[in-house]
């Protein structure tokens, strides 16, 4: 993994110090994805989530993308148990159509578009940061569902805190994680290391014999943060998360006997790589005016393998960027944001692309006005990339307050996502005239604080989606495909004395424009809920998802049905340095599917693990 990244700090609004960000992080009610910048989340036209460090603690989230099937309009779709491929969409649209952020570094897989996400670990991640709706005119590319940002941990303050973390639990599951975080008003750092592994279970049913084993996940996760002040003005940074391992998986297509074309079992595996590093440096110029500058390197390495043959696919994406944005308090009602980015995509694998690199590069502008009586937000960006050429997106919004405690929002947005490296060099299947994917999405938001214990926020959404691409029987990507996706959320958190509530409702209608059918994998409604209660030194804790029937493909043939999932919680500080806690998932054993496969001309659901328990103790001893 090279270590290439400097990064100045985002501008604050405004003459907030780096450090002061770091604390941000740890708040629930600050933002910092939406527009580069620590600010309010109230302050911001963007639908968001926000998860802390605490928040984590609180849920016992088995994965990241365990903890986004909690975010209103996110629905997640994975092809087995613990590693395998999941299948994110924001919003209704697909997962290569949104952003994802490490510390503000691009991680996503330039050959596929996918991710990783199901490799982060979360003993790593201080925040999650979900934005919902198209961030193009902030982040160029691929931001047209939206923008999730995870940050990896950071230090709790002064001092030294050390942190062991063991847990066991069904499917043969082990885990084990340590960590050091500390430092004084100058330096901060956290170090933290872990190793998940667990025997997992058959994701297929109906397949080959060789499918029959159950797929193993091995990951170990490494986290470096550190941070440095020289006087009041200036602050430089390093932030490092390496996530490698081995990923079992099962392939009901299997492969073919080159003489007799008879189907051959597999039993393939992935050795996976996913890392990033990222460096600022964050300076306060003047009073009025606060530059950060970035840089950043990824890593995505993906090796297949086949324990039954001699098969070797390599899929390799290295990128690095640059970013340097500037914070302009004009007065004390208008504020201009403006920068530039810089990155650039590099392929190396066994497959031979005619082309393997491409760089892309932007500026864009952003002002905002806050008045009493009403706010607004003008933002444009131009990408210029090697490739595809140019591209220009604009987002304005429009805020209204009603009074103290409820605000209206309208928002417009446009957004695009530039074809991978598979779309357009992949050989005999790819097409080197793709164009971007583009949209445009028009929004309103209600968020009301009902009273000072219930916090509503609710959002009305259309986007229009136009040259998508889809692959036709012949197994060539084509910009012929548009869509429209029409949508109600809504988030309410609610304190009942001692009881906190965390409800999460989607109303999702993506249909294909052509064809008018239901977008694949998309359900239409989902609701999410959280309840936990602190009894002083016991916490207990229930979560409840419902996700209605959706299709497993485009012509709405194969029918994935619907499912309800009921986890339960608890936690128990022995002493201020334990804590033993216990969760039980899919407590009533739901036997459902998110994804469907075909085996001897018939279609069968992916396995999702049934009832499980995880048993953990935290130590968090005192120097």
């Amino acid at each position: 993994m090279k270590i290439l990244t400097f990064a100045p700090l985002l501008c604050l609004p405004l003459q907030v110090l780096a450090a002061e960000r770091d604390d941000a992080l740890k708040l629930p009610d600050m933002l910092v994805s939406a527009n580069r910048q620590a600010e309010s989340r109230s302050a911001t036209s963007a639908a968001n989530t926000v998860f802390t460090r605490a928040d984590i603690d609180r849920l016992q989230p088995s994965s990241v993308t365990d903890l986004l099937t909690r975010v209103p309009g996110v629905q997640v779709a994975p092809t087995g148990g613990r590693g395998s491929l999941p299948g994110i969409f924001i919003r209704g649209t697909k997962a290569a159509q949104s952003l994802v952020l490490v510390d503000g570094v691009r991680i996503a897989n330039a050959t596929s578009g996918d991710s990783g996400l199901q490799f982060l670990d979360v003993d790593q991640i201080e925040r999650v940061e979900v934005l919902r709706g198209s961030r193009s005119a902030v982040y160029g590319s691929d931001a047209i569902g939206g923008v999730i940002q995870i940050f990896t941990r950071r230090s709790s303050g002064p001092g030294l805190q050390p942190r062991l973390r063991l847990a066991a639990g069904s499917n043969q599951t082990f885990q084990r994680s340590l960590g050091l975080s500390g430092g004084d008003d100058a330096t901060r750092f956290n170090l933290g290391a872990s190793l998940d592994e667990t025997a997992g279970i058959d994701s297929t049913g109906p397949s080959f014999d060789s499918d029959g084993d159950h797929d193993a996940y091995r990951n170990r996760s490494l986290n470096l943060s550190l941070s440095h002040t020289f006087g009041e003005r200036l602050e430089a940074g390093l932030n490092v998360l390496d996530s490698h391992g081995r990923s079992e998986y099962d392939n009901p297509f299997g492969r073919f006997d080159p003489v007799s074309f008879q189907s051959l079992g597999q039993k393939p595996y992935t050795d996976f790589s996913v890392s990033s590093v990222g460096s600022y440096f964050d300076a306060q110029l003047s009073d009025l005016w606060h530059s950060r500058l970035e840089l950043g390197h990824s890593e995505n390495r993906d090796d297949k393998r086949d324990k039954l043959s001699d098969e070797r696919f390599v899929f390799n994406t290295y990128r690095d960027q640059v970013t340097w944005q500037n914070d302009l308090e004009l007065e004390a009602r208008h504020n201009l944001l403006l920068g530039g980015d810089w990155y650039q995509d590099r392929v190396h694998g066994s497959t031979d692309f005619s082309e393997d690199s491409r760089w892309n590069r932007a500026a864009f502008i952003q002002h905002r006005y806050r008045g009493e009586g009403f706010s607004t937000e003008l933002g444009v960006r131009r990408d210029q990339n090697q490739q595809f050429g140019g591209q220009t997106t604009w987002s304005a919004s429009l805020t209204l307050p009603v009074n103290a405690q409820n605000d209206v929002l309208l928002s417009y947005s446009e957004g695009f996502r530039a074809p991978t490296f598979n779309d357009l060099y992949y050989p005999q299947y790819s097409n080197s005239d793709l164009k971007p994917e583009r949209s445009k999405s028009y929004e309103l938001q209600w968020r009301s604080q009902l009273s000072p214990d219930s916090r509503l926020e609710t959002s009305l959404y259309r986007t229009d989606l136009r040259d998508a691409i889809i692959f036709g029987q012949d197994s060539i990507p084509r910009n012929v495909a548009a869509a429209r996706i029409n949508g109600l959320e809504m988030a309410l958190d609610q304190q009942w004395g001692q009881w906190r509530s965390q409800l999460a409702l989607a109303l999702t209608d993506p249909r294909d424009r052509d064809s008018g059918h239901t977008l694949a994998r998309r359900a239409r409604r989902t609701l999410s809920l959280d309840l936990d209660r602190q009894f002083d030194r016991f916490d207990v804790g229930a979560s409840w998802q419902a996700v209605s029937a959706s299709y497993d493909d485009e012509a709405n043939r194969n029918r994935l049905g619907g499912y309800g999932l009921l986890g339960v919680r608890a936690g128990w500080a022995a002493t201020d340095e334990l804590k033993l806690e216990l969760k039980l998932d899919n407590l009533l054993a739901k036997d459902y599917s998110r994804a469907l496969y075909s085996f001897d001309g018939a279609s069968y659901g992916y396995r999702e693990e049934g009832r499980t328990a995880l048993l953990s103790v935290t130590w968090t001893p005192a120097l």
